[in-house]
C-alpha cells in the first residue's frame, strides 16, 4: 500500500505543480484574513495577543477552499467511479490525497508566518522546531477529516457551504490546540505548556488519520 500511496501523492503534487493558482489563492486568502484583523485591532498589545489565533483562523478558512477542490479533477472528468474501480487500496487514495493537502496547507502556513511577524509585531521567543511542529500537525489535523468530508460533499449541491458546516465542529479541538500552542511558542513557553498542546495535536491526528483511512473506502463506494 505504501507504493500506491506514494503514486497517488505524486499524482496530486504534479497536479498542484502544473496549476499553482490554488496555492497562491490560498496564500492570499489567508493573508487577507491577517490584514483585516490587523487593521481592525484597537492596539498593538491586542494585536500581538491575537497573532496566533488569527493565523489559525486564516488557515482554517483557507483550508475549506483547498479541501473543497480536492476532488475537482475527478468531478470535471467524471472519474469518481473510475477512482473507486481503480485496482488500488482505497486507503492509499485517501492517504495520498490527505498528505498532499497537508503539504499544501503547511506550505501556505510557512509562507504566512514571516508576514505574521511583520504585521503583528511578534517575535519567536520559543523553539523554532516546536513552532514547525505545530504548523505541520495543525495542518495535518485539518487535512485528514477535510479530505474525508471533501469526498462526502464532492457530488452534493452547495459543497462549498456544506463542507465547512461538517468540518468546522469536528476540528475545533485541533484549531484550539494549534492556536494555543503557537501562541505559547511565540511567547517563549515560560510555563512549559508547549509539549502538552503538541501531544494533544498528535493524539487528534492519530485518531482522525486512522479512522478516516478506515472509513474512506466505504464512503467512496457509496458516492
Amino acid at each position: 500500500m505504501i507504493a500506491q500511496t506514494i503514486g497517488v501523492l505524486a499524482k496530486e503534487l504534479l497536479i498542484e505543480w502544473r496549476d499553482r493558482s490554488r496555492v497562491s489563492g490560498l496564500f492570499f486568502f489567508g493573508l487577507a484574513i491577517l490584514l483585516m484583523v490587523a487593521f481592525a485591532s484597537p492596539s498593538e498589545g491586542a494585536l500581538r495577543d491575537q497573532a496566533a489565533g488569527t493565523l489559525w483562523v486564516g488557515l482554517l478558512l483557507a483550508s475549506t477552499r483547498a479541501l473543497d477542490q480536492a476532488y475537482a479533477i475527478e468531478m470535471e472528468h467524471d472519474a469518481m467511479e473510475a477512482m473507486v474501480l481503480w485496482p488500488v487500496d482505497p486507503r492509499a487514495v485517501f492517504y495520498g490525497k490527505a498528505i498532499a493537502n497537508s503539504l499544501l496547507l503547511t506550505t501556505v502556513a510557512i509562507g504566512l508566518v514571516p508576514l505574521l511577524f511583520a504585521m503583528y509585531d511578534v517575535q519567536l521567543r520559543g523553539d523554532p522546531l516546536m513552532l514547525l511542529g505545530f504548523l505541520v500537525l495543525g495542518c495535518a489535523g485539518l487535512a485528514a477529516p477535510g479530505t474525508l468530508y471533501g469526498l462526502v460533499t464532492a457530488q452534493a449541491r452547495g459543497s462549498s457551504v456544506l463542507l465547512p458546516l461538517l468540518l468546522f465542529p469536528l476540528v475545533v479541538p485541533c484549531i484550539l490546540a494549534a492556536a494555543k500552542g503557537t501562541g505559547v511558542v511565540l511567547e517563549g513557553d515560560p510555563m512549559g505548556q508547549g509539549d502538552s498542546w503538541l501531544a494533544l495535536l498528535g493524539a487528534f491526528n492519530a485518531l482522525h488519520w486512522s479512522l478516516s483511512g478506515v472509513l474512506y473506502g466505504r464512503i467512496a463506494e457509496d458516492t
